[in-house]
């Protein structure tokens, strides 16, 4: 139905404002007695698709990625499309508006989509303040830096975003790979990325002893767009942070083998979807195999069937999360992902 009757309508109409429409609706719906209906078509209740990752029970594999939550406003109403966990954010200490309008671009003929929003969100403290609402699904935070703060007092950003979030969410997430905040990706080098990851790390440790509780979970999400040396970076990096796993991956500045118009396809930002479901697998493959499976992945990236999910599972990642492909496939994907993973047990 989703394909047949929404989807076309949704897509007349420009991408960021389908976004708040679809946020608008689904409030909407739940609040008048739909969600037990959204959790009768999509959610699978079995014990065969409970994981244990980094020491926290996910009830399925399938999550929903950071960028479709920012705010933290609609968790409990996405939770009833059958996802195991919803990551929210990306959250930077001071609000911000993020990059100018139009910022975001369908690639119908790619199955992609092409973002420049620029971490625009409401702020941390905004974020916490929804988190309060009780819930019973895994929630993840995703953390980044204010634009206008040089990479000099990043580490300063994350820590303020850890802090506030400690008691809200189940696990972290760093966000240094996104293309479209100025500078960003050069936290992922290993020098400054080992000293940002350790002092998190320190502030978890610190955080959990004074709580008397123990620590949350820190992941690390990397762009598709690192070589091989840059990937095994990653890999030391991980391995001398003790950080808990990887994301992989985020969205892709690269425009290869690209079907839609050249006006759509030169757009500056970064690039998610179908185009990116080999990439994201290869890159999961290669800190799988590298790493002797020492860490939990992750696998996000051009995930639009049952069939690319389980080769990303195949590949070594752990848990799986949607984004561009819940938008173009719909809800129904997550069903469709979690019946394929039964079936295969």
């Amino acid at each position: 139905m989703y394909k047949l009757l929404i989807r076309p309508f949704l897509f007349l109409l420009d991408p960021e404002k389908v976004h708040h429409l679809s946020f608008t609706i689904i409030k909407l719906l739940s609040k008048i007695g739909f969600s037990g209906f959204f959790r009768f078509l999509y959610l699978i209740d079995d014990e065969r698709l409970e994981r244990e990752v980094f020491g926290i029970k996910f009830k399925n594999p399938v999550g929903l990625a950071a960028g479709f939550d920012k705010n933290a406003k609609l968790y409990n109403e996405l939770s009833n499309f059958g996802f195991g966990f919803i990551e929210i954010g990306t959250v930077t200490p001071k609000p911000q508006t993020g990059n100018p309008k139009k910022r975001l671009f369908r690639l119908k003929a790619d199955q992609a989509i092409v973002n420049r929003m620029g971490f625009n969100n409401l702020g941390v403290f905004e974020a916490v303040d929804n988190l309060k609402k009780k819930h019973n699904v895994i929630i993840g935070g995703n953390i980044g830096k204010n634009k206008i703060t040089p990479n000099s007092l990043a580490t300063k950003d994350y820590l303020i975003c850890f802090e506030a979030l400690f008691d809200h969410v189940d696990y972290f997430v760093v966000n240094v790979s996104s293309p479209n905040t100025p500078g960003l990706r050069e936290l992922q080098d290993k020098e400054p990325l080992t000293a940002l990851l350790m002092a998190l790390k320190h502030e978890n440790q610190r955080y959990a002893q004074n709580k008397q509780v123990i620590e949350k979970p820190i992941l690390l999400k990397i762009a598709p767009d690192l070589t091989d040396e840059q990937l095994l970076d990653i890999i030391q990096i991980v391995e001398d942070t003790r950080i808990s796993g990887i994301i992989a991956t985020n969205t892709t500045i690269a425009r290869k083998n690209l079907k839609s118009d050249i006006v759509l396809t030169e757009e500056k930002g970064g690039l998610s979807g179908k185009p990116l479901t080999s990439r994201s697998t290869e890159v999961i493959r290669f800190l799988s195999e590298n790493s002797n499976k020492a860490f939990p992945i992750i696998g996000v990236g051009g995930v639009h069937s049952a069939q690319d999910a389980l080769e990303k599972l195949e590949a070594g990642a752990d848990l799986i999360q949607l984004w561009t492909g819940f938008v173009y496939e719909g809800p129904a994907l997550v069903k469709k992902i979690n019946k394929a993973i039964l079936a295969k047990s």
